[in-house]
């Protein structure tokens, strides 16, 4: 066999391995509660099959253009080269597929494949704001090893340069079950949402001249406007959650303390400390409470600032400094992608105090059905509140968390309807 029928055999080859590849619809195991929802499941296989299909065409093509090659002399050489760049396309789309095929085979596992079905629900919820400002992708969950959460964007590159069809969000698997994944679920959605509006870019060139404003606290804005990303998802996860985003995000990054001063130079995260002093600041100034105040007290006492180096102090100091100012061009941000509203005002914070998340908690455990028909992010904000306030145990928290999850799940993602007032945005 010469060249030219050596790769005509690989291509066929190819072309036969494509063909086993099923749609997920086709050939995962999971039960009916587990299952993504239908617009996820529905876009990823229409988004492989076209892959597919462009790849059998040029593999075709390809086989056609060998068969007049093996005529015309063409360099071996050349023809390989060729056939190169199909097999790497191929091994990108085994990539694409294994992204999905590894959330997806979760959801037969028992118990965790319904909860994670139920955190779908959640991080949906967390996408539809009271104001209809974009259209949100499928979103759907996995666990991972590890204490930190992670999001692949929808509509950014997929292995290959595909355009990823919806937003796949990893949350610990440490954290099941308890309200703290929601402060991490609804972070990443947050990216998410930030990104469909924006947000990033918008509101980088009012830091940019804050800073132009505060010449003497420059190097503060400057990291301000390297963790503006980040800071956002937690803006974003605040402004549903209140206390429980909080209290969830203290519990991600109670590290060592050498962990939680450190400051990385090219880290787009604020290091731990001044992270969870943002989210505080954020949190009185949308929700005005003396609860904040004692929350800061047990977090300055896990990790006092005395003896930190003088460097490290300056700069703490000139962050806590700029803090206020800060807080409030982010809480006041308007863009035409906000439709002129104030970045806080599209998040459903207003109807989510501390006294009324309380309320719903008391209200809620004398008719405990009550819990089935909220708004997911409702539900892990009153959970949050109460958890803090010291009304809810760890072990009651996960029996209910347990029970609203596989209930979300079950009810399999109907449409939430305007004429369904347990799903009216609260």
């Amino acid at each position: 066999m010469n060249t030219f029928g050596f790769l005509r055999t690989e291509a066929l080859s190819l072309l036969i391995r494509l063909r086993q590849l099923s749609p997920f619809s086709l050939v995962m195991p999971m039960s009916p509660a587990a299952t993504i929802s239908a617009e996820a499941m529905e876009a990823i296989d229409r988004h492989l099959e076209k892959a597919k299909s462009e790849l059998r065409k040029s593999v075709t093509q390809f086989i056609r253009w060998l068969d007049n090659a093996s005529r015309q002399n063409t360099a071996p050489s050349e023809a390989q080269e060729r056939f190169t760049l199909l097999k790497i396309r191929f091994n990108q789309i085994l990539d694409q597929l294994d992204i999905f095929a590894d959330v997806l085979s979760q959801r037969s596992e028992h118990f965790t494949g319904v909860w994670v079905a139920g955190l779908d629900a959640l991080a949906e919820d967390a996408l539809c704001l009271p104001a209809k400002l974009y259209e949100a992708p499928p979103v759907i969950c996995f666990l991972d090893r590890g204490h930190g959460a992670a999001i692949r964007k929808a509509r950014t590159r997929l292995p290959g340069g595909d355009s990823n069809p919806v937003a796949v969000i990893q949350v610990p698997r440490e954290r099941m079950v308890g309200s703290g994944i929601g402060a991490s679920l609804i972070h990443e959605a947050g990216h998410q949402g930030a990104a469909l509006l924006s947000l990033v870019e918008s509101v980088r060139p009012e830091l940019k001249k804050a800073r132009q404003r505060d010449p003497a606290h420059d190097k503060a804005w400057d990291m301000y406007d390297r963790w503006i990303s980040e800071i956002l998802a937690d803006v974003w996860s605040l402004g549903h959650l209140g206390i429980g985003a909080t209290v969830g995000l203290m519990g991600v990054v109670s590290l060592p303390r050498y962990f939680v001063f450190r400051m990385l130079g090219d880290d787009p995260h604020p290091f731990p400390w001044i992270r969870v002093m943002l989210s505080l600041s954020f949190g009185r100034l949308l929700f005005p409470d003396p609860q904040w105040t004692g929350l800061e007290k047990t977090w300055c006492s896990m990790y006092p600032t005395k003896g930190l180096s003088s460097e490290s102090g300056n700069l703490i100091r000139e962050l806590n400094e700029t803090m206020p100012a800060f807080v409030r061009l982010v809480a006041e941000h308007k863009s035409k992608r906000t439709d002129a509203r104030r970045l806080a005002d599209i998040l459903p914070y207003r109807k989510r105090q501390p006294a009324r998340l309380a309320a719903l908690f008391k209200q809620w455990q004398i008719r405990p059905d009550d819990w089935l028909s909220q708004a997911p992010s409702l539900v892990f904000a009153v959970v949050g509140q109460a958890r803090f306030s010291g009304l809810l145990s760890p072990e009651a928290e996960n029996q209910l968390l347990v029970r609203c999850l596989t209930h979300w799940a079950k009810r399999q993602r109907a449409p939430l309807r305007k004429s369904d007032p347990g799903h009216v945005r609260t």
